[in-house]
């Protein structure tokens, strides 16, 4: 055989080698994921009703950013189609809470931090297993320091609140610990 066969064939065996390595390669791959979310195979459509705000006081844009924020979890941790109205699961509710106040007070009688506290009052039902229907009150709350206006931390505040009110309220909805 010839220098240049010999290297055909060298070239020929690398090529085949990598080919049944990239091929053992791709059908290998491990994926794992444990969301926890525990819905029955027959419930295959959610709705959320736009939760009004009813606090005493009334921050604007919370009612959207809270209702966004619920079907923003359901689509993108569970399987379930978007329904305008009557899905196999249904949310509805209210914002009730909306409220600052001091936590620490200094020497000097002045608030070193204060708290933003957000209620909401959810009605789940799920029409096709109606013994996991709940109706109940959710509260959070994150604290800032004194120092700052809370026009220039509220947005960031509200979307942490939201986002722990949103998660109490879809584990309660969907998850089996």
């Amino acid at each position: 055989m010839n220098r240049r066969m010999k290297e055909i064939y060298r070239h020929i065996r690398l090529v085949v080698v990598l080919m049944v390595l990239s091929q053992a390669l791709s059908s290998c791959t491990v994926s794992y994921r444990f969301t926890g979310v525990n819905i029955s195979p027959e419930v295959l459509t959610y709705s959320v009703q736009y939760f009004q705000n009813r606090a005493p006081v009334v921050q604007a844009q919370l009612s959207q950013v809270f209702t966004d924020a619920l079907m923003d979890k359901i689509q993108n941790n569970t399987s379930l189609d978007l329904a305008n109205d009557g899905g196999d699961v249904q949310f509805s509710g209210e914002i009730t809470g909306y409220a600052t106040r001091p936590t620490a007070i200094t020497g000097d009688e002045t608030a070193a931090r204060n708290r933003l506290t957000i209620s909401v009052r959810v009605k789940y039902t799920n029409v096709l297993e109606p013994d996991l229907d709940y109706d109940s009150s959710f509260s959070r709350y994150e604290d800032y320091d004194a120092s700052q206006n809370l026009t220039d931390v509220e947005n960031l505040l509200i979307e942490m609140i939201v986002e722990y009110l949103i998660e109490d309220i879809f584990n309660k909805a969907f998850v089996s610990w």
